[in-house]
């Protein structure tokens, strides 16, 4: 796991997205202009949850997110986004 100084607040996500496929499940090579942003990441830290609702992901979770979810930051050259868990969809 990433040593990352970052507390999410409240029902908060850090999640490190997985690299994007390359290839098909036949072979054929992906272009860069073509591939699709991943929506499946690592979760890597996570806030305390609401007084209402505690948190359901733990750090090192496989998660399903939605395409657009999020806020983008980039820390230490790695992406990583922030969002809510009601952004995630899934714990694969």
């Amino acid at each position: 796991m990433s040593n990352v100084n970052i507390k999410p607040l409240a029902d908060r996500v850090l999640v490190e997205p997985l690299a994007a496929e390359t290839k098909t499940a036949s072979g054929l090579i992906i272009p860069d202009s073509a591939k699709e942003k991943p929506s499946k990441g690592t979760v890597i830290a996570v806030g305390n949850g609401t007084k209402d609702e505690a948190m359901t992901v733990k750090v090192g979770d496989t998660v399903l997110y939605g395409k657009y979810a999020g806020t983008e930051l980039k820390l230490e050259g790695t992406d990583y986004l922030i969002m809510r868990e009601s952004d995630i969809f899934a714990i694969v």
